[in-house]
């Protein structure tokens, strides 16, 4: 049985350790308060039972509160108040410096929490543990000097989750929609380098590359580009290769019809696009930003966004050539083909490829094909979000989102047209539902009062965000600023513009609905009256960002939060607090924003046209999905799902699994299995091998595929998964 120390790391339960701790205790109360060795050990034994019975390593903290709780039972109320007393002082001693230990743990590969804090980071790199390193510094004074205390206590109880406070001294930000088209049409500077407009397409690939490892190293979330962006540059290079063949066979002496020069000409268009594509998949793949990852990059594939039907049928290409090469993957250091996390893939079905008859159907079913096989791409309908999405002119819109969910809001230019790339979100700050609800006990009175002090605690961190990017120079980040991936600012400018007036968002995000629902009424979110109370919760959240907007001329908006580590730190913080309830509690995690819960037996398109009317309040940022088995011999089925997303729902996506066993060749799912120690570990089904450095396994976890494992809370959920389909 293991224990999380407070640096993190992870080590042996150790009984003589509780024995001492009591005697210590013991020793200092006067005799009549002083309770029998015989009784410390058969407390501290009881201690190792419930211990052993829990389904994750505990923290010292709560082995801690479990001996106070088991000297109260006995009635050694002096001898409680000594031990506290205790605990109080060596705490005092550790908070004055803590950073140090955690550091250390890192540099050991011995942080349990931080090696399985992001399923994409490999922990044991170097440059990840510079900027985990890094990370733990910026925390330590973004928790005692940068942020109020009552909101520091908040987010260490499991309250609220203050995102990414590894980046928040350094004015960083999350999300962005990359104006791809105006570095490429307009040209743009890396790194002191002037980069003019390219001549070719595959130059124009390369360039794109490079943006997108500049723009992951100078903010902290994901990133989008629209394939659309590149679509004119197949033309720039079919002029120019249209120029070479017709100058080669001149220089032959060879007299060709010009159907034959056509002909070659689209060949070697073909040939570059299929290079083009390659150089941004294998490129993102490979590169490593600052902060030690693949940068979190999504790839926008919209038919509708091209500007003329040259354009639309060279999109076309380059989307089916995009989707064949996802389709065969890339290749791991055994040279087998696998399923990469990134870029992630957004495809939008619309009335051009949906229907059987429809003329770019085929990519459509390309896509089915590529999902099946590797998860994504992801799924927008055209025709619902643009019923979501109506900007003030009363049009609506269809774009993509930042990373993994996180949308814009609809917004208009001084020229009163639309505008989404070059925008970006502020931070994300996530209230945890499910501690509103148990701190309430089915009081529903309570429930409001509570819920509105959580808000008013969030909105305090919110502008905390705010005004911690108020101020930013330009020069913070030129590739952002001045050179045209968010804007052309002027070197010394502040960014305070593009803070105000809806031009970028920033988040309250909320997790639990689902535990939060069946907390206070006793019912499901798939039940009526648990349905309607979820749905009152969503218009309470949205109508307090409303409020804040109005007030402040900040583009507040409602988050169903992607949690990835948290989903665990928030469902151990609820059962420190309030113990273990069953179908609230007896998890060791807590449902993602809206969606029904893991374990739910429920079909796909139920599941898909129930989440719809909750991910219609959540304009900054949703998606749903449905878990599947392998689809790749059942491409109709997709298909089928893929048309009911389109007529019911804004954003989707189907899970499948995708693994590969290193050790014996294995190509099929890899199993999580448990240990002694109670611990959830990957194991393959046909050797038996459980080395995760022998093994390839990808999880679709928050929207995104993560390669690298998840923590003890993250793994359960999918242990947990229920088939849609």
């Amino acid at each position: 049985m293991k224990i999380i120390k407070r640096s993190g790391s992870e080590v042996e339960f150790d009984l003589i350790k509780i024995i001492n701790a009591v005697e210590k205790a013991n020793r200092e109360v006067i005799e009549d308060d002083r309770i029998t060795d015989e009784q410390i050990r058969d407390l501290s034994k009881k201690v190792q039972a419930i211990c052993s019975a829990r389904t994750r390593s505990l923290g010292v903290e709560e082995i801690q509160d479990l001996v106070e709780n088991e000297l109260m039972r006995l009635g050694a109320f002096n001898l409680a108040r000594t031990y506290i007393t205790y605990r109080y002082k060596r705490e005092l001693v550790r908070k004055s410096n803590t950073t140090d230990q955690r550091i250390i743990s890192l540099i050991d590969c011995n942080n349990e929490e931080v090696k399985q804090e992001n399923s994409n980071k490999n922990p044991t790199v170097n440059s990840v543990q510079r900027d985990y390193m890094a990370g733990e510094v910026s925390k330590d004074i973004t928790k005692r000097i940068l942020l109020p205390q009552h909101i520091v206590t908040a987010h260490e109880e499991g309250v609220i989750h203050f995102h990414d406070a590894d980046y928040f001294a350094q004015r960083m930000h999350n999300c962005d929609l990359v104006n791809l088209e105006d570095m490429l049409q307009n040209g743009t500077v890396i790194s002191g380098t002037m980069i003019e407009k390219p001549h070719s397409f595959s130059t124009a690939c390369n360039i794109a590359t490079q943006i997108i490892a500049q723009v992951a190293s100078s903010q902290y979330g994901g990133q989008s580009i629209s394939l659309t962006h590149l679509a004119p540059f197949v033309q720039v290079s079919r002029e120019k290769i249209t120029g070479e063949v017709i100058e080669e066979f001149k220089d032959a002496g060879v007299g060709v019809s010009d159907d034959v020069i056509k002909r070659i000409v689209e060949k070697r268009v073909r040939d570059e696009i299929r290079r083009g594509i390659q150089t941004i998949q294998y490129q993102v793949v490979t590169l490593m930003t600052t902060n030690g990852q693949a940068p979190f990059i999504t790839v926008f594939m919209y038919l509708g966004e091209a500007k003329s039907e040259r354009e639309k049928k060279d999109l076309a290409i380059m989307i089916e050539e995009t989707l064949v090469q996802r389709i065969r993957g890339v290749k791991n250091e055994n040279g087998v083909y696998i399923t990469p996390a990134f870029p992630k893939l957004i495809y939008v079905l619309e009335e051009q490829n949906i229907h059987e008859d429809s003329e770019y159907y085929y990519l459509t079913k390309l896509a089915a094909e590529c999902t099946a096989k590797r998860m994504v791409p992801d799924y927008i309908s055209e025709k619902i979000m643009r019923k979501l999405k109506v900007d003030k002119n009363g049009d609506g819109q269809c774009y993509t989102c930042m990373g993994c969910r996180s949308f814009l809001t609809t917004y208009l230019d001084d020229d009163g047209k639309p505008k989404y790339y070059g925008r970006f979100n502020q931070g994300v700050v996530t209230v945890n539902l499910v501690d509103i609800a148990l701190s309430a006990k089915r009081d529903m009175n309570a429930f409001w009062d509570i819920f509105e002090k959580r808000m008013e605690l969030c909105h305090e961190a919110l502008q905390c965000r705010h005004e911690r990017l108020s101020g930013t120079l330009s020069d913070a980040a030129p590739i952002l600023w001045q050179h045209g991936a968010l804007a052309r600012l002027k070197p010394g400018e502040k960014i305070d513009k593009l803070l105000h007036g809806g031009y970028s968002t920033i988040s309250l995000g909320y997790a639990g609905l689902w535990e939060c629902v069946y907390a206070m009424t006793g019912k499901k979110l798939t039940e009526p009256e648990g349905k309607e109370f979820g749905l009152k919760i969503m218009q309470a959240l949205n109508d307090y960002t409303a409020k804040w907007k109005r007030a402040e001329h900040v583009d507040y908006s409602i988050y169903g939060t992607p949690l990835e580590s948290t989903t665990y730190k928030f469902a151990k913080s609820l059962q420190k607090r309030f113990g273990i309830i069953e179908g609230v509690t007896d998890k060791n995690y807590i449902t993602n924003s809206y969606h029904i819960h893991v374990t739910e037996p429920i079909d796909a398109f139920t599941k898909l046209k129930e989440e719809a009317e909750f991910q219609a309040l959540s304009p900054g940022g949703a998606i749903s999905y449905v878990e599947v088995p392998n689809m790749q011999h059942n491409l109709p089925a997709v298909l089928k799902v893929m048309q009911f997303i389109y007529d019911n729902i804004m954003y989707a996506e189907l899970n499948t699994k995708s693994d590969y066993c290193q050790n014996c060749g294995y190509n099929g799912e890899i199993q999580i299995v448990t240990d002694p120690d109670g611990k959830l570990i990957w194991e393959c089904p046909n050797c038996k091998n459980r080395d995760q450095s022998k093994m390839n396994v990808a999880r679709r976890t928050c929207g995104y595929i993560g390669t690298q494992y998840w923590n003890q809370g993250r793994t359960q959920e999918i242990k947990e998964r229920v088939l849609h389909l």
